[in-house]
């Protein structure tokens, strides 16, 4: 029986499900109509809701339990699996993830050898690698094994494949009987009095809920493991250093300078200039696109500005190291070989070259959120305005752009928030110096690039270096989501309703 469930794999088990699903839908449809004698005016719902409420009842339990299965099998094989290993074996955190990596490769070798008839479950226990080069015996059927499989790692992918099968044989019996049990209880509940379109409109309610409520659990989930993180950091480095400090300079030696101040700065710096590029630009175009251009110019011209915005953002960032820095360093660089004969900038990264290139990428999204703003203000202030004897710019002045105010500055505020949390961009564009500076021709860094490069790489997760990562990701948060309230605040609290 074990075997039998074993053949069965996730994808055929979850069309097994749907399949029972379709034939309790038709079932049971087909039983309510029969109970009421084949008159439906007699049942209590629509035949087709019976039908839904049996594969509802068939189909979700079956599937969840399946879903939260696949989720924690993993885990819980891995560390019974971590417990077995020699404590010789494991020195770093670094070192169990590269283990355990050999030995799910040798498990599924086994279980490769187990499927082409090379072996039996029970002769795969067996195996010693004193009497068995294991490795020789994978590759003859196509598994490649780094390295010469030593007896710890053989002993571990013989209790993870056996665990393994152990719980994917329990998984689909459980799944299955859920099914068929969801199937019994839909057949007997099924009945002219029973209120099959309240159970439906309950269930699809709950659904809602849930996909309503993942949204909010998964912020909460980013949160908290942010500010365990942080809480971990701030145990083993001063506060005060990293909240007042002037200097970034992790060294990985315990006497590391963290400073979040040089890091916010170049952050707040790149995002300014890059407003200072998109908001001019990105509002005159949409006060040309909502109130001066035609139907036809329009319609090529919104699109084609939106097309910035589908540009990842990789490729802004090449575009800032490849051409517009060289650029900015043949007018404002190399003395006499600039076009300006200063040497203001000695590099392509600067602040100026992530900011610019930044501020292209932001101009549809100011343009797009102030185009539907304006677009909202009703047409009978303009008549209003025209009939007074204002001319079009001074409508646009003095009665569009005051009304459509609010919404403006909060696309500008959501554009900022966008800004802060740029990383590809200042990581190809600005350099990566930690400094408080006003010249825009220096290279700097911002809080994203300082967090992909405290976390890359064979760090350790118990160092000040690495846990500052999430004290950065959280001091990040905070500021955009306070961008993001500000926001919604300006615009409810300044909203103009118009009927």
């Amino acid at each position: 029986m074990t075997e039998l469930f074993n053949s069965i794999s996730t994808p055929v088990l979850i069309l097994a499900v749907l399949a029972l699903a379709v034939l309790g839908y038709l079932t049971i449809r087909a039983r309510a109509i029969a109970s009421g004698g084949g008159d439906a005016r007699v049942l209590h719902s629509l035949p087709s809701y019976y039908g839904y409420n049996a594969a509802m009842f068939i189909a979700v339990p079956a599937l969840l339990v399946l879903a939260l299965w696949l989720l924690i099998q993993p885990m819980l094989v891995q560390n019974a699996v971590i417990d077995t290993l020699p404590a010789e074996s494991i020195a770093e955190g670094a070192s169990v993830n590269l283990l355990m990596s050999d030995v799910r490769r040798v498990a599924d070798g086994l279980e490769t050898l187990v499927a082409q008839g090379v072996m039996t479950t029970r002769e795969t226990l067996t195996l010693d690698t004193k009497t068995t080069d294991l490795r020789a015996v994978l590759a003859d059927v196509g598994v490649a094994v780094g390295a010469q499989i030593e007896a710890p790692v053989l002993a571990a992918a013989q209790k993870y494949r056996n665990l393994s099968t152990t719980a994917d044989a329990w998984r689909t019996a459980i799944v299955l009987v859920l099914a068929l049990g969801g199937f019994a209880l839909a057949f007997r509940m099924t009945a002219p009095s029973f209120r099959a379109r309240n159970a439906v409109e309950a269930g699809i309610k709950a659904v809602l809920i849930i996909a309503a409520s993942l949204a909010i659990l998964t912020t909460v989930g980013i949160v908290l493991s942010m500010l365990f993180e942080s809480i971990n950091f701030f145990r083993l480095h001063d506060w005060r250093d990293f909240f007042l400090g002037s200097s970034w300079a992790p060294n990985f030696r315990g006497d590391s300078n963290l400073s979040i101040l040089p890091l916010l700065w170049g952050t707040l710096y790149i995002s300014f200039i890059a407003l200072l590029v998109a908001v001019p630009i990105g509002l005159f175009a949409a006060i040309y696109l909502s109130e001066y251009a035609g139907p036809k110019v329009r319609a090529v011209a919104k699109p084609l500005l939106e097309i910035l915005a589908g540009i990842p953002t990789i490729v802004y960032g090449l575009f800032a190291l490849l051409t517009v820095g060289p650029f900015l360093v043949s007018v404002f660089g190399r003395g006499d070989n600039g076009m300006l004969g200063v040497d203001w900038m000695s590099g392509a990264t600067s602040v100026l070259t992530a900011g610019l290139v930044m501020g292209i990428m932001l101009i549809p999204f100011v343009s797009s959120l102030s185009d539907d703003i304006i677009n909202a203000v009703p047409q009978s202030m303009r008549d209003g305005s025209f009939g007074l004897g204002a001319t079009h710019s001074e409508t646009v002045r003095q009665v569009i752009l005051p009304a459509a105010l609010p919404g403006i500055v909060g696309a500008i505020l959501l554009a900022a928030s966008r800004a802060i949390g740029e990383t590809m961009i200042v990581v190809l564009g600005a350099g990566a110096i930690a400094r408080i500076s006003g010249n825009p021709f220096e290279a700097m860094t911002t809080i994203t690039t300082r967090i992909v490069s405290q976390l890359t790489g064979d760090t350790d997760f118990a160092s000040p270096e690495t846990l500052v990562a999430f004290a950065l990701g959280l001091t990040l948060f905070v500021l955009t989501l306070g961008l993001n309230v500000l926001a919604l605040y300006i615009v409810r609290k300044y909203r103009e309703q118009y009927e």
